[in-house]
């Protein structure tokens, strides 16, 4: 068996959060239930109608690629992709192909080719026909036809599952952040598309060679992944299978593929089409661009609009010295990100990190549970009852136990947290005489525990304290219940 390289480059498609259609008027509504309400002359192609770009579907294409480093098109027009299938009434897409709206740019140390904006076609859907003793027929929904599509295609440079899946949850990511879309990938608002390559690993004597060019396997498409776990078994079977071919000495055929899921395992869809095959042209219904003539479209002015963006998010929270999976979480959801910015604003370094494990663990279970609404987040007198009950954790005046009993109460009254620890006694204790008695009744009620702990077992004296913290519901002060224990057990 031979040792080979894979390689794979992807191309997303992304469904764009805009009032209308891409070239009419139509209402883009992912929601629609009623197939075929949301359609046009325009959208379904009818004679004599001629198409009008859609401002907003452009603005917020450049605002991905000024993001993303890219080099945004001053000149810039559409193009017709022909191709006949029924999803497409035209006969053709308006597309782009030589003057895309972004050149270049990077995502997570991956490399861009371009990012380019299209209208995405309409859905088929394959079903049973019961007058026909069951056979197989094709409805065609036009409702999606002509909604605003971003197409981001990639430079050919992952070479394994877990990076791709990496990069198109990190685009995702960034796509809700701008507000571009929402990029719900079980609603079709986002598909992923693999081109998988795999060659013999060559030796470094080889690649030096001045005749020798680094070579490339026959690539081979994967169509419409809709998931991320879809995109890495995708990617990692059809390596295994080219693999195998190469290694039987039989060659991979370059073709388009599509994923069975209940299979796990990729199947033969077409032969690859080439770039020629769509005989692409420029649109002669639309006119030619000059973004620089736009205000709206200039760098600076998107940059200026632009909110922080994932991965500055999570460097800043890096450098507070958040625990990853907590920064991980704050920047994924940006209601747990933007409370904890809020809260931790106006704490203290050691605040804002005690803050930050009681919401990844107690308020985001409470959210996720349903016992709060996301609108809690939102309110900003919650964040400073926060801040208020992590202050009396920072100082002492409420242990670990007692704050998360406390905040509990606080979700669920919404009353000052200080007076609620008060009312239910969860005020810590650190009274000496008080601590002692305490002490002096554990070593009495456990003297088989205090046996295990003078036999050199240390869990024992946590038992001890731990059993002092649920007698006294978390108020006394543990670090002076343990050491009072200490000095009695000699």
């Amino acid at each position: 068996m031979g040792a080979y390289r894979p390689t794979i480059g992807l191309e997303i498609h992304a469904e764009l959060q805009t009032a209308t259609k891409m070239f009419c008027a139509c209402l883009n509504n992912p929601d629609e239930e009623l197939s075929n309400k949301n359609i046009c002359p325009i959208c379904m192609a009818h004679p004599g109608t001629l198409p009008v770009i859609n401002k907003e579907a452009v603005h917020k294409v450049l605002l991905v690629g000024a993001a993303l480093g890219g080099t945004l098109a001053d000149y810039t027009e559409f193009d017709r992709k022909n191709y006949f299938y029924p999803d497409i009434p035209k006969g053709y897409q308006i597309s782009q192909y030589q003057h895309p709206l972004v050149l270049g740019g990077s995502l997570g140390g991956v490399a861009l080719t371009r990012i380019h904006l299209e209208e995405d076609t309409a859905r088929s859907q394959h079903v049973e026909d019961t007058d026909k003793g069951g056979a197989e027929r094709s409805l065609v929904d036009y409702n999606r036809a002509g909604v605003p599509l971003m197409e981001l295609v990639t430079e050919p440079v992952i070479h394994d599952a877990e990076t791709a899946s990496a990069f198109a949850r990190e685009l995702q990511l960034l796509l809700r952040y701008l507000e571009v879309g929402e990029a719900n990938m079980e609603k079709g608002e986002m598909r992923v598309e693999a081109n998988i390559s795999v060659a013999p690993v060559m030796s470094v004597a080889d690649i030096n060679k001045k005749d020798v060019a680094i070579v490339l396997g026959t690539k081979v498409e994967v169509k419409n992944l809709n998931s991320f776990r879809s995109v890495e078994r995708a990617i990692c079977y059809e390596i295994a299978r080219q693999t195998k071919l190469l290694d039987s000495g039989e060659e991979v055929v370059q073709e388009t593929r599509g994923w069975d899921e209940a299979k796990q395992a990729t199947f033969s869809q077409r032969k690859k089409e080439k770039e020629h095959d769509y005989r692409y042209f420029p649109d002669p219904d639309l006119p030619k661009l000059l973004l620089s003539k736009l205000p709206d479209f200039a760098p600076e002015e998107l940059r200026r609009a632009m909110p922080e963006l994932p991965w500055v998010r999570r460097e800043r929270y890096k450098k507070l010295g958040l625990k990853e999976d907590d920064a991980d979480m704050f920047v994924k959801d940006s209601i747990l990100g933007n409370f904890f910015d809020t809260f931790s604003t106006q704490a203290t370094q050691s605040a804002a990190l005690l803050g930050a494990n009681y919401i990844a663990s107690d308020l985001a279970g409470k959210m996720e549970g349903g016992d709060l609404s996301r609108g809690w987040f939102t309110e900003k007198a919650n964040a400073e009852r926060f801040l208020k009950l992590m202050h009396l954790v920072e100082i002492g005046t409420l242990s670990s136990r007692g704050a998360k009993d406390t905040l509990a109460l606080m979700c669920a009254s919404g009353k000052d947290p200080e007076t609620l620890a008060k009312e239910r006694g969860l005020i810590q204790q650190s009274d000496e005489g008080m601590i002692d008695t305490v002490a002096n009744r554990l070593v009495a009620n456990y003297p088989h525990v205090v046996e295990d702990y003078k036999a050199g077992k240390q869990a024992a004296l946590q038992f001890l304290v731990g059993q002092g913290m649920k007698e006294t519901k978390g108020s006394a002060n543990p670090g002076l219940l343990r050491e009072r224990l200490l000095k009695i057990l000699g």
